[in-house]
């Protein structure tokens, strides 16, 4: 079996990050923060997904979404886009009763980039520094 795709956001405000605060509903699974994102439906592009997932998960609506890489996520291989969304504050979106329990999300502050980067974008929980 495959592992399924995913995509995942990264949304920089005030040089903060938004994330998502999760807990597994495994008995003892723990929790953890993430990017708002998820898994790419089938004839969905990774694009489509990231836009779908974020408003789903914030209520935010996107309205630029740049894809910067490819990274390996515990729950697979993910497309992480940079995304601009349009004015408004997040809020945590209904819950499925499916995968983790969404607990919050909060905006954390963004890794202290290096000025070579050129402003570049951090992407957590692995941090990476990109070029712009």
């Amino acid at each position: 079996m495959s592992e399924r795709k995913r995509a995942a956001a990264v949304i920089v405000r005030d040089g903060r990050v938004l994330m998502v605060h999760e807990r597994s509903r495994r008995s003892g699974g723990g929790e953890w923060w993430t990017l708002p994102g998820g898994g790419i439906e089938p004839g969905e592009t990774a694009e489509q997904a990231v836009k779908r997932e974020v408003f789903e998960e914030t209520g935010l609506v996107v309205s630029h979404a740049r894809y910067v890489l490819e990274m390996p996520y515990p729950s697979g291989m993910t497309s992480v886009f940079s995304v601009t969304v349009a004015d408004g504050e997040p809020r945590v979106g209904a819950d499925d009763g499916v995968g983790p329990e969404t607990l919050g999300l909060d905006w954390l502050p963004a890794p202290e980039l290096p000025t070579e980067t050129n402003g570049g974008v951090p992407v957590p929980p692995i941090i990476v520094v990109l070029p712009t």
